[in-house]
């Protein structure tokens, strides 16, 4: 059976493989500086929010908070006497007024410390994996140190590595699917996070996805998944299309067998964009238009061979036969 390149119309599915990952990582620290005294995770934990994560040394800051709310005790008192003295007239405005802010100023520093106390203890933000524990116990640390590295999990998204051709038809590009092949293959609608402007080592541009609608089940980081891109029809200028089953591959290169006009067939390398809306092959080059082209039984032939070609089916030659 033969077919005829169709001129390429309507849109093109490109399908690329894809890996659900966390939408960021944070990277944990103590706000004030130390000595660690425990860390209670390790890498590839998973913790929940307010979860403690690690703690620092904390006795010098005990000591200091001791030692500031002991004078914060004896400015109370002094406090108290002094007002009575003014308001029975015999403490001047002025001395009230001073002792007054002296008690304020110790309070404040109370707090500061009592902060820095609290500072010791280092807490999960939310829920996530630990990807990286970066010091152990005993070791010092700067305040802002990062000490453990945090994946958030609240939030997944999907990156795909597109190839310059795609990269450069960005702007065309239309509705987007996942498919998760381990669950059934179900296909999940994304949205367009943003493509990254510049290539890695390998010529690859990273796209970024994210789930339109809540997941009915649980994703793990590191998922593989399949993502389905639609371009819109002006990519496909100048392209053909033809049955799937036309195209055969042979050591990594596409090709369909061509029928000569003493009907032999010539094996024709073509290069191929994916898929149209039809699920129809997409030719980018290779092909002219206009020749004739073998859908059936590819894999049967071989270079040179000469074919019987088969009348197309109908009323009174059913399944193409005579």
């Amino acid at each position: 059976m033969l077919t005829e390149p169709v001129q390429a119309g309507g849109g093109v599915l490109r399908t690329f493989p894809g890996t659900v990952r966390e939408a960021h990582a944070v990277s944990l620290g103590f706000k004030t500086p130390g000595q660690i005294e425990r860390v209670m995770v390790q890498e590839g934990d998973r913790v929940r929010q307010g979860q403690l994560i690690a703690t620092l040394d904390d006795a010098d800051y005990r000591l200091g908070v001791e030692a500031l709310e002991i004078q914060y005790g004896q400015l109370e008192q002094e406090v108290a006497r002094m007002t009575k003295l003014y308001e029975g007239k015999s403490l001047s405005p002025n001395d009230y007024e001073k002792a007054v802010a002296g008690l304020r100023q110790v309070g404040v520093q109370l707090q500061v410390n009592r902060n820095k106390l609290d500072y010791t203890r280092l807490y999960a933000p939310m829920d996530g994996y630990v990807q990286c524990v970066n010091f152990s116990q005993a070791e010092m640390v700067d305040a802002g140190t990062p000490v453990v590295d945090l994946l958030d999990v609240r939030r997944m998204e999907v990156t795909v590595s597109l190839p310059a051709e795609v990269y450069r038809q960005r702007g065309q590009i239309g509705d987007i699917l996942c498919r998760f092949p381990a669950k059934g293959d179900e296909a999940i609608p994304m949205q367009l996070l943003g493509i990254a402007p510049k290539a890695d080592g390998n010529q690859l541009y990273r796209m970024r996805l994210a789930f339109r609608n809540s997941l009915p089940h649980q994703l793990e980081a590191g998922t593989n998944v399949e993502v389905e891109l639609s371009l819109a029809g002006d990519s496909l200028a100048g392209r053909f299309t033809l049955p799937q089953h036309s195209v055969f591959q042979s050591e990594g290169q596409a090709y369909v067998w061509v029928l000569a006009a003493d009907s032999t067939v010539h094996k024709t390398a073509v290069a191929l964009q994916g898929l149209d809306g039809e699920g129809r092959a997409v030719i980018a080059s290779g092909l002219q238009g206009g020749e004739q082209v073998v859908r059936a039984g590819v894999h049967a032939l071989q270079e040179g061979e000469k074919v019987n070609i088969l009348a197309p089916a109908s009323e009174t030659n059913v399944g193409g036969l005579l």
